[in-house]
């Protein structure tokens, strides 16, 4: 792309890539850098996506039925699922393990006591 003088500011850069910079999102504050000019770790980044809510489901078993069985089911049937008694239950985060884990009670509730997390190298290769 081919500029002309007058299209580049006093640093040296073309005045719309310093307009784009100088442009806010429309909640507020500057646009997103790559980096954290401070401390140069990115950490700043990390504060975009806490807030982003996610799925989190405990998987206790899968099966395939067919739609007439499915059909058939009533209060009192059982399904049987494909994981043993006693094998680790799988967390999951939009769908993707990230997870493994057993059940628990506290205080007459469910809960998951992690016993594995999957690593965050081993996370990014099954998004592929």
């Amino acid at each position: 792309m081919a500029t002309t003088d007058e299209n580049i500011g006093p640093t040296g850069t073309n005045d719309a890539d310093s307009e784009a910079s100088n442009r806010t999102f429309a909640g507020g504050g500057a646009a997103p850098t790559s980096q954290n000019p401070g401390t140069g770790d990115g950490s700043a980044n990390m504060e975009f996506v806490l807030d982003i809510p996610l799925e989190v489901a405990v998987e206790l078993g899968r099966t395939k039925m067919l739609i007439n069985d499915l059909l058939k089911l009533g209060q009192g049937s059982v399904i049987e699922l494909s994981k043993l008694a006693g094998e680790s239950l799988d967390i999951l985060a939009n769908q993707k393990p990230i997870a493994r884990g057993e059940v628990v009670v506290v205080n007459e509730k469910y809960g998951i006591r992690l016993t594995e997390v999957i690593s965050p190298m081993e996370r990014i290769e099954r998004l592929r």
